[in-house]
């Protein structure tokens, strides 16, 4: 009977080993280890991005999500060092900044959100100021022409804002000269500058005025602009008839 009693523990035992070597079998080296959970992604300010725009974990990255806003960003919507705006969906876009100079988003810098110093376009999107293709350089985004202030000798529309356009580029000022337009009613922008002193000098630009009522004594022309124009009457001196 106690011989029986001891095979018995024996036999006990070594299940018990057998078992703990089992365990040590499937925990051993060499065995597929449980696979790491991935981050979620979102899009919120601190998130990363890459230069195709992305997101991707912030060890990595070439930009940093800022402000999330409204399709399309309200003047306010995004910080005043946003780089691009990304459109994300569901009515929303990324405000971002690069981790890396130059940065597109300084006046005049070609990228961004629209602001006073900007360079844009005929099609109102921002061009780099040291680069070609733009028409004018912006002094205020306003939400009619009718805001803008009173330095502003044109306007373009630019998605829901209007951009008030002051000196430089090919805006008309006080001064220029002009060559004979095609209509007596154009869009501001499609008339064409001319030297003064060359035979395709048609008129010099005196004034923008609201109404003809308004131009200087003496003026024999003016042009109204397009509807929508920041002071849509140009006043002019002819120099050729």
């Amino acid at each position: 009977m106690a011989t029986g009693t001891r095979l018995a523990v024996a036999v006990s035992a070594v299940s018990v080993a057998l078992i703990a070597l089992a365990g040590a079998v499937i925990t051993g080296p060499g065995a597929e280890k449980p696979a790491a959970t991935r981050p979620t992604l979102r899009w919120t300010p601190g998130a990363c991005v890459t230069d195709r725009y992305a997101l991707i974990p912030c060890n990595g990255g070439d930009f940093e999500v800022l402000a999330i806003a409204h399709d399309p960003p309200r003047p306010a919507d995004c910080p005043d060092d946003t780089d691009d705006v990304l459109r994300i969906g569901l009515g929303r876009t990324a405000c971002v900044r690069s981790f890396l100079a130059p940065h597109a988003g300084v006046p005049g810098g070609g990228g961004g959100v629209l602001r006073p110093g900007d360079c844009v376009a005929l099609d109102g999107r921002e061009r780099p100021c040291a680069g070609a293709g733009w028409y004018g350089r912006s002094v205020a985004i306003a939400s009619t022409a009718d805001e803008c202030p009173s330095t502003t000798l044109d306007t373009l529309e630019s998605g829901a804002n209007v951009v008030c356009l002051g000196p430089g580029g090919q805006v008309l000022a006080e001064g220029a000269c002009v060559a004979r337009p095609a209509a007596d009613v154009v869009a501001r922008s499609a008339v064409t500058r001319a030297a003064c002193d060359s035979s395709a000098a048609w008129a010099r630009v005196v004034s923008f005025e609201t109404t003809p009522a308004a131009c200087p004594a003496g003026v024999q022309r003016y042009l109204r602009a397009a509807p929508g124009t920041y002071r849509p009457v140009t006043c002019l001196h002819l120099l050729s008839k």
